[in-house]
């Protein structure tokens, strides 16, 4: 059988995504960690319009070689806070905001520059000890102190459930994603669930995602060295 091409394999991404949505909008974002700025501009010309990056040293190369142009870029993997300068009012959302440190070294970076960071508040939802994100019972003081950071624009929630059993933390990852929808922030919005990745982003899509990070089905195996 023929391999597909990346724009084959898009195509049949999407048209997975609208199946399993019903209706229902949803973002993809084409994660790009270890490929070359040459299959992102192709990815890009092919339909793709979000680009996730894990790494702040890819995204500063990728970004100097005009990779980017035409999409939105978020940063999904772990920052800290002393690479908050090189992303904070340069990228569309920072995904993986886990704590008040990294929210407030964002404010700041954003202020300065007199602009407003859009990003996402990652939750450990699966409670793994080597895994970043805020636990569940935190998140309500996050989200309130979130509000009181001028700079910062929270729009969501993500989430990386346990991959051995993914799919049994959607419904509970949708009902605090949902539970929050109610809850009145200053500068917080629920417009996003970022959850589901290549394995299993049409269950996530169906248990109520309206984002979903897709790497390797999408682009191959990743090229580490």
């Amino acid at each position: 059988m023929t391999e597909l091409t990346l724009e084959q394999r898009i195509q049949l991404v999407r048209q997975t995504i609208d199946k399993a949505a019903n209706g229902r909008p949803v973002t993809l974002v084409g994660v790009t960690k270890t490929k070359p700025a040459d299959m992102i501009v192709r990815a890009i010309k092919a339909g793709i319009d979000v680009i996730g990056e894990n790494y702040v040293q890819e995204y500063r190369e990728k970004s100097a070689a005009g990779a980017y142009e035409g999409a939105k870029v978020h940063i999904i993997g772990h920052l800290q806070t002393n690479k908050v300068k090189y992303v904070a009012g340069k990228v569309d959302m920072i995904q993986s905001v886990d704590s008040l440190a990294l929210l407030q070294a964002i404010d700041k970076r954003a202020g300065a520059l007199q602009t407003v960071q859009d990003v996402l508040i990652e939750v450990n939802i699966g409670r793994e000890p080597d895994k970043t994100g805020c636990a569940p019972e935190a998140l309500d003081e996050l989200l309130a102190r979130a509000g009181e950071l001028a700079s910062i624009r929270v729009r969501g929630l993500m989430a990386i459930p346990p991959a051995e059993n993914s799919r049994a933390y959607f419904a509970p990852m949708y009902n605090l994603f949902v539970d929050n929808c109610q809850k009145k922030y200053d500068n917080v919005s629920m417009d996003f669930l970022s959850m589901g990745m290549s394995d299993d982003f049409a269950d996530a899509v169906r248990q109520g995602a309206n984002m979903v990070r897709v790497g390797s089905l999408l682009f191959g195996p990743r090229n580490y060295i």
